[in-house]
């Protein structure tokens, strides 16, 4: 497939090369579609990500995760290597990604969560997004006791105060207890009139489709705990039975050591870390956009977020990441 402009892309791809040397980098992804709804930027197209992928093949140095680690453990600089990460565990992911990664031969790494594979119900972040940004009638108040404290909203029918009410909402509800913000969702699911639903567009890989991610010299499976909760706000013994729990059941599945975890949200403290280290990782990405050097913390690899970027804006972005 000739995309468009690739001429201009090799020449922007090979500038990028010649900067590549100071370190590594970590791209972040999360979801390769096409959805008409996307607050947090999540989603890159397929036409998009394919161009990507048509700019890393003509760096020549996309890595599996594993293989940076090792060059760390090592203590040498990671020259050259770019690694591609998934976060969730979309089935997107297995779907749309993965065809084209197997087509360009560049091998990728997916962060599962393993609590959805046989829920009923959307991610909660979706779920709000469900109620809240899709078309339909909305009351014009709301009245929520959160956290033992009453908030109220008026609203009207313009699209800008369902985000304002979806980012407010959202910014309540992260910290509480998976229970109790399920709950409340339960709350606005009445007050908007909708019943819990599970959109094709917005599912988690159940654990078939796991299977189906067949990990080997494309795809290399990572733990993500098993809620995606804000590690950090959760007590000690929690954050261990979220990650413990996640790694054990991927393993099960998969039948080989899970040694790559990520930071739900790039959440985490000094006690989250040890905690991961503690389980059996070997490595742990955040969400902090840095380069990788020699020295970097293996447990606190940066990342960069990718956008849905054409491939010339994609090129571009690599160019800059790697001179700053």
């Amino acid at each position: 497939m000739r995309i468009p402009g690739s001429g201009k892309l090799k020449r922007i791809a090979k500038r990028v090369r010649n900067r590549i040397a100071p370190g590594g980098l970590i791209l972040m992804y999360h979801r390769v579609t096409d959805i008409e709804s996307d607050p947090w930027e999540l989603c890159v197209s397929p036409p998009y990500f394919a161009e990507h992928l048509q700019v890393l093949q003509k760096l020549g140095s996309v890595v599996r995760l594993q293989q940076l680690n090792q060059t760390l453990k090592n203590s040498k600089r990671p020259h050259r290597q770019i690694v591609i990460t998934f976060d969730d565990g979309y089935s997107d992911n297995l779907y749309n990604a993965k065809p084209l990664l197997e087509q360009y031969e560049i091998p990728a790494t997916i962060f599962l969560t393993t609590g959805y594979m046989e829920q009923k119900r959307e991610f909660w972040s979706d779920e709000l997004d469900r109620i809240l940004l899709q078309p339909g009638i909305l009351p014009e108040a709301l009245s929520l006791n959160i956290n033992g404290t009453n908030h109220q909203w008026k609203l009207d029918a313009t699209a800008n105060e369902r985000y304002s009410l979806y980012y407010s909402l959202y910014e309540l509800l992260y910290p509480l207890p998976a229970i109790e913000r399920s709950h409340l969702l339960d709350q606005l699911l009445l007050w908007a009139n909708k019943k819990p639903e599970l959109r094709p567009t917005h599912r988690m890989m159940t654990i078939e489709e796991f299977s189906s991610l067949q990990p080997g010299s494309i795809i290399e499976v990572g733990a993500h705990t098993v809620t995606h909760p804000f590690l950090s706000t959760i007590p000690p013994e929690v954050q261990q039975k979220e990650i413990q729990e996640n790694k054990v059941q991927l393993e099960e599945i998969f039948g080989h050591p899970i040694e790559s975890f990520a930071y739900p949200h790039g959440n985490y403290n000094s006690e989250t870390s040890e905690i991961v280290r503690q389980a059996g990782f070997t490595c742990a990405c955040t969400t902090n956009a840095n380069i990788v050097g020699k020295n970097s913390d293996r447990f606190q690899l940066p990342r960069f977020a990718v956008g849905n970027w054409n491939g010339e804006e994609f090129a571009k972005r690599l160019s800059n990441w790697f001179a700053n």
